[in-house]
């Protein structure tokens, strides 16, 4: 019986292990309390090596890359703003104050931690004999770094990635195991975990996300989606534990779904030969696992059954996130690393930079290297 998707409708299959609960979960050992990337497997060696992040958040830096110029002209004013201390949420409600235009009517890319400096870019539609006066918009704890019109509002997904650079200090640890390690991360990459941030504090939008599998409403669209696609993530984290487990997230497997690097372009693999052996190491195809959803399995027998023994333990889950209208999709299982550089630029200080693309999480680069509090 297959367990990762299911149709939605009236014939919808509620596969549980008690049937008087459609939403049956495992809650009290799938989400821990605290550590909330503990069940996560590391792909290497844990290394002796420590150290403190976000100590101030010009040491955790992140600015969004577009991949293409705005045109100039449009009824959408984009603002490229910097910003620490808030969440993207909050920028969004400031600027649409400021503009005196509805929350709804503002575009950005993609979320931002509060507890760093971001810089993303912003849309607000406005016409040229009634746009504000932006320049009087910066304050302490944000800034305008580019205004430029555009024909678009901003979508969700639009920019093509993220550069970061992240001080480490305090580092205590063998220099040439951190050195080694990172040159191995820059040539192999790391595990595509979802990171800590998107299950929110102490795991606290995968209870919201039980609360609606088990019938609560939520009205706020944007909490809603961000509560499912923490769902999500939980589960394929949990599939992707499995593969690094057995030694097989940056290999492909047969009856894998491979995926191009950088697109959403998916493959079936039957055989795995040495072209595709050779494509899987120069970084031009990845392995991929479930984000669950309503659809039909596209995985072969060996997968399928690897993934269905994982998502079988949140049967009330994938029902929910079918029935909340997902469909199944598939995700890397590999993150590759680009143009990561590092310096130590001091006895116990390091930086590090280097660029993902969207939906990929400094934190799951960083847990590969050390154990870094904040």
């Amino acid at each position: 019986m297959d367990v990762l998707f299911h149709k939605r409708a009236s014939g919808l299959q509620r596969l549980t292990t008690d049937n008087s609960n459609p939403f049956a979960t495992h809650r009290s050992t799938s989400i821990p309390h605290r550590g909330i990337m503990t069940p996560f497997a590391l792909a290497y060696e844990p290394l002796p090596i420590g150290g403190m992040v976000r100590q101030a958040p010009e040491d955790f830096v992140v600015e969004e890359v577009l991949g293409f110029v705005p045109d100039g002209e449009g009824e959408h004013r984009w603002l490229q703003i910097q910003k620490s201390g808030m969440t993207t949420h909050h920028l969004v409600r400031a600027v649409a104050e400021y503009a005196g235009v509805p929350q709804r009517d503002i575009g950005y890319s993609g979320l931002k931690d509060r507890n760093a400096m971001t810089t993303q870019w912003f849309s607000v539609p406005t016409s040229k004999s009634r746009e504000p006066d932006w320049n009087r918009f910066n304050s302490q704890s944000l800034r305008i770094v580019q205004s430029v019109r555009h024909h678009r509002k901003i979508r969700r997904g639009t920019h093509r990635g993220n550069h970061f650079r992240i001080v480490i200090r305090s580092v205590h640890g063998t220099r040439t195991l951190f050195h080694e390690r990172l040159a191995h991360i820059q040539h192999s990459g790391v595990p595509n975990y979802f990171g800590e941030q998107r299950f929110g504090r102490e795991g606290n939008n995968l209870h919201r996300a039980e609360t609606l599998f088990a019938g609560r409403s939520e009205r706020n669209r944007v909490k809603r989606g961000l509560y499912l696609s923490a769902a999500r993530s939980w589960i394929f984290n949990h599939v992707l534990s499995q593969r690094v487990k057995a030694g097989t997230w940056n290999q492909l497997q047969p009856g894998d779904m491979a995926i191009l690097d950088g697109t959403r372009s998916v493959f079936a693999v039957n055989d795995v030969d040495a072209e595709l052996r050779r494509r899987v190491m120069s970084g031009d195809v990845h392995p991929t696992g479930p984000l669950a959803g309503a659809g039909d399995s596209v995985v072969g027998q060996d997968v399928r059954v690897l993934e269905a023994a994982v998502v079988a333990r949140f049967p009330g889950w994938t029902v929910g996130l079918a029935d909340a209208g997902l469909r199944h999709e598939r995700r890397s299982l590999r993150l590759p690393v680009h143009e990561l550089r590092w310096l130590r630029s001091n006895a116990d200080t390091w930086m590090l930079e280097f660029t993902l693309r969207r939906g990929q999480f400094a934190t799951t680069v960083l847990r590969e290297c050390g154990r870094f509090a904040q």
